[in-house]
């Protein structure tokens, strides 16, 4: 943390190589996240973007309060991932999948991974909001028990707790559905 302090204060005073090393040591988690959070590529990639731009304007205002810095790029990225939900739950929308573009991968092939995923997204949806917000950073993003739960601002039991159940829940639901074939 230490080492991410002095590279956050030369971010802070404009250094370029110090913000490039925060956004590559970053990047891919928040974009994982995100991507889990919304379900599409495209979306995700642009809400990314939108968390780096922010990073880019408002990092002379960080402070330290504890936290690793990646818990505030994380706060951003929920925050926009949220917002962006919430816009595409007004709007309605249509999505174009690159798996339906012609391709010479087997059509069944892809239909089944196609149904593997919508049943897996369909279990997803059915968890609490703290179990997805748990399962999107762990899982998603790649972070420790104990960075979730700075960013989400609970205890570590707690999102340990949250895990667990959340793991339970679509078990059982993955489960009861391949029973059913």
């Amino acid at each position: 943390m230490h080492d991410e302090r002095g590279l956050v204060e030369r971010a802070k005073s404009g250094d370029t190589q110090a913000l490039a090393r925060l956004y590559e040591e970053n990047f891919d988690r928040v974009y994982r996240y995100i991507a889990l959070r919304v379900g599409n590529a495209a979306d995700a990639e642009d809400l990314t973007a939108k968390v780096f731009i922010k990073m880019l304007e408002s990092i002379a205002s960080f402070k330290w309060r504890g936290v690793p810095f990646s818990a505030w790029l994380f706060r951003i990225a929920h925050n926009l991932a949220v917002d962006h939900l919430r816009q595409k739950a007004k709007k309605g929308h249509l999505v174009l999948d690159e798996s339906m573009a012609v391709s010479e991968i087997d059509p069944a092939a892809v239909a089944e991974i196609r149904l593997s995923i919508e049943q897996l997204n369909i279990a997803l949806e059915q968890l609490t909001q703290n179990q997805k917000e748990v399962m999107a950073l762990r899982f998603g993003a790649g972070l420790s028990t104990a960075e979730a739960a700075k960013v989400l601002g609970k205890r570590e039991g707690a999102v340990k707790a949250l895990q667990h159940s959340a793991l339970m829940a679509l078990r059982k639901r993955l489960s009861s559905w391949r029973n059913d074939e």
